[in-house]
């Protein structure tokens, strides 16, 4: 985990957003308007807010990945911030303590921005804000119940015993077959009112009986 949470703070800092690899992924806002941390789904009140500082890991793997990349052409970034993080681990406390020291000074100063944007904020921003906060709250409390659900249902399915599964295979198949059936009535419908722009696949029209064509 910390390997994967290390090269994400390194696609990021090389302009591969977060939000890009998990849309529901940010920090929280603390109680209640405090904007120490604001999520990346953040964006009708504030239209711009200081980015987060580099943590003392990704600086470092920020300043070294051109290094390792100079040395090793042609392989991919996971292998090189793999050795990074190697690297990273070997290195004595002096050494970190610097990169250390700078995130914590950029921490402070990220820290002091935030203050100054929320005591800037109107009273109906701030009631904007809490709304937001609210909806996405429930937004991600229905994904993690959703999850859970999907979850015990795949433990369930687990559990059963080939015959049992082998019900709902056929099921599954003879659903397949009703929905074809069905389809297929549907689009010889619509080929027979002139709405072939419906369908979602070409469908030829039924030939001429020998009756129909004297």
């Amino acid at each position: 985990m910390p390997l994967l949470r290390g090269v994400w703070g390194v696609l990021s800092a090389l302009g591969k957003s977060g939000a890009d690899l998990c849309a529901d992924c940010g920090s929280r806002l603390r109680s209640p308007f405090s904007f120490v941390y604001i999520p990346r789904w953040f964006s009708s009140t504030l239209r711009s807010y200081p980015k987060k500082p580099m943590t003392s890991y990704v600086r470092f793997s920020k300043e070294q990945l051109p290094i390792f990349k100079a040395q090793n052409p042609g392989a991919r970034n996971s292998e090189l911030i793999k050795k990074i993080a190697e690297l990273w681990r070997e290195l004595p406390d002096s050494q970190k303590k610097v990169y250390e020291d700078a995130y914590k000074a950029d921490w402070q100063a990220y820290k002091q921005e935030l203050i100054r944007i929320e005591e800037e904020l109107t009273p109906s921003q701030r009631v904007t804000l809490e709304k937001e906060m609210m909806q996405k709250r429930l937004k991600k409390k229905s994904i993690i119940k959703k999850r859970l659900r999907l979850k015990a249902v795949n433990e369930s399915w687990k559990n059963l015993t080939s015959s049992q599964k082998q019900v709902y295979i056929q099921l599954a198949e003879d659903d397949k077959v009703r929905y074809f059936n069905e389809i297929k009535s549907w689009e010889a419908q619509m080929v027979e009112v002139g709405r072939e722009d419906l369908l979602r696949r070409k469908v030829k029209p039924p030939a001429k009986s020998a009756e129909e064509c004297k």
